[in-house]
């Protein structure tokens, strides 16, 4: 086996004729907006590429539209074929085709930790390059299968091929991390494979992908809630309290607090999320839940002053605006229940993705009515469910909290989440919570930064 650099070069020259890069250009003007990188399949017109790079003109038709360029600076327009938002992968069809060098058989290369791999694209607008990384595992942490590559992904380079040392296709080329040092990610080949051959089966491209987007999100919310629930939260004691969360691959928690001596009140504050979100657009990442649990004890504070204290934190939560382009305003209600032996304060808010229709992002609030001096405050968000589970979901966290067993059980009564209706998908809902402004989430911060 040649050494890596001499097999980069080998790997480049017998290459660059299939590699492309993908631009998003507005139709006025024909400027550019954003570039990714994709590759030509066989000798066939078609080109791999990342979701991420085509979304403008997958979901704006109107306003954007794609070209191809290629290693010379030949280029011309492209036609959308498929997506599937879930693996960030697209199929495009360009006016040329490829020289067969790379190829998407039935039986796919098999990876070993520390083999070599290739990525090519167009980093930064700069050119056409090749960089060697090492392949080292599946990462489990994703809600799909991603392969980690230990080498350098920059941003222009998304959809680009990453190959083993003989050109077999490993994977697409799709992210890394913003905090850390050459760890990147690939989309394994198996799932640009399975939409190569969805775009074989179909009779013509959909007229719509907007609609396409949405029918994935779907799908992957029902997946995601289901193995949520798959099994009973986890209750982990906060201060006399029980609380739910769930720690899984896919979901981690943390842990911190804030005990001072200067301080009359200490917070220790619980939170789980899921570590990856889906992108759907520059401005959109959803399909991800998260916990958050803050337990608040008054030390050298008075009932009146705690409960001031409490009643400021509980206020300082969002939940958006009417403003927002992307979803409804908050359509809201609050209600005191009393789950099993613990009295709550619990908002439930609700929010409409405008251009998907059938999706909402859910989050409940809560805080505990049942101490002068302690206040546990808990919130769950859900972006981008259905509103069954969305309702689904929020009544099994509101279930789940309660305060820590002593002595005889308490008869339990079910809480009651009164929902405040669906909002439209495309009319804003207005509401308010009483004195409790709904908390907005802030934009999803995924573990990997996109690479286009």
């Amino acid at each position: 086996m040649p050494p890596p650099s001499s097999a980069a070069q080998h790997l480049y020259a017998s290459a660059k004729n299939d590699i492309l890069q993908v631009r998003s250009l507005l139709k006025s003007g024909r400027t550019q907006s954003s570039v990714g990188s994709g590759f030509l399949i066989g000798t066939s017109n078609l080109v791999v590429t990342n979701y991420h790079v085509v979304s403008q003109f997958a979901l704006d038709p109107d306003t954007y539209v794609g070209e191809w360029v290629d290693t010379s600076g030949q280029r011309g327009n492209v036609e959308l074929l498929a997506v599937d938002v879930l693996h960030d992968l697209a199929v495009l069809r360009v006016n040329r085709n490829g020289t067969g060098f790379f190829k998407m058989p039935d039986q796919l290369a098999r990876l070993t930790q520390g083999q070599y791999l290739y990525s090519m694209g167009n980093p930064l607008d700069l050119g056409f390059a090749i960089s060697e990384g090492a392949y080292n595992g599946v990462i489990a942490r994703s809600f799909y299968d991603q392969l980690m590559f230990t080498g350098p992904i920059n941003s222009g380079m998304s959809g680009g091929p990453s190959v083993t040392v003989d050109g077999s296709v490993a994977g697409v080329n799709v992210s890394k991390r913003l905090d850390g040092e050459l760890v990147s990610f690939l989309v394994p080949a198996r799932f640009a494979q399975d939409l190569l051959r969805k775009v074989e089966q179909q009779a013509k491209a959909p007229a719509d992908f907007t609609s396409v987007v949405a029918g994935q999100l779907l799908s992957h919310q029902r997946a995601m809630v289901d193995q949520l629930l798959a099994s009973p939260l986890s209750l982990k004691p906060m201060g006399p309290y029980q609380v739910p969360v769930r720690e899984s691959e896919q979901m981690r928690c943390w842990g911190r607090s804030n005990v001072k001596a200067d301080k009359p009140f200490t917070v220790d504050d619980a939170s789980c999320a899921m570590e990856s979100a889906i992108f759907v657009s520059g401005s959109l990442q959803t399909g991800q839940l998260s916990i958050r649990h803050q337990f608040i004890r008054g030390t050298g504070l008075d009932k009146l002053r705690f409960a001031q204290l409490a009643s400021a934190s509980f206020k300082n939560e969002h939940f958006g605006s009417n403003k927002d382009t992307r979803l409804t305003g908050p359509n809201c209600t609050e209600d005191f229940v009393k789950n099993k032996n613990l009295p709550l304060r619990a908002v439930l808010c609700v929010r409409a993705y405008r251009k998907f229709a059938g999706l909402y992002d859910f989050a409940l609030l809560t805080a505990t009515t049942d101490q002068g001096l302690m206040s546990l405050q808990s919130r769950l968000d859900a972006r981008g469910v259905s509103y069954d589970n969305g309702m689904r979901v929020s009544r099994v966290f509101l279930e789940s909290l309660s305060l820590a067993p002593a002595g005889a059980p308490v008869p339990a009564r079910t809480p009651v989440v009164k929902p405040a209706g669906k909002p439209s998908s495309t009319t804003p809902a207005s509401g308010t919570a009483g004195k409790a402004p709904i908390p907005a989430p802030p934009p999803a911060k995924p573990a990997t930064g996109g690479a286009q």
